[in-house]
C-alpha cells in the first residue's frame, strides 16, 4: 500500500528548490484578526523558513 502525504502539513508549508537546494517555508500564526494592536513588524513576516531541527520530520510528512 502507498503511503499518502500528511494533507495538513502540504497545506502549511511551502516547498521551494530541488535537490540540495530545496527549502521548506511557512507562514507565523496571529495574523488574521485583531490586527490593529499588533506592531508593523510583527505584521510584516511573511515567509518563515523551517528550522533546521524540525526539517527531517516536516520531509517526512511530504514525502521528499
Amino acid at each position: 500500500m502507498k503511503i499518502k502525504t500528511h494533507s495538513g502539513t502540504k497545506k502549511r508549508v511551502k516547498v521551494k528548490g530541488k535537490g540540495k537546494n530545496l527549502k521548506l517555508t511557512f507562514n507565523k500564526a496571529a495574523k488574521r484578526h485583531l490586527l490593529v494592536n499588533k506592531s508593523a513588524k510583527q505584521k510584516s513576516i511573511k515567509d518563515v523558513p523551517v528550522h533546521s531541527t524540525n526539517q527531517k520530520a516536516v520531509k517526512k510528512l511530504l514525502q521528499l
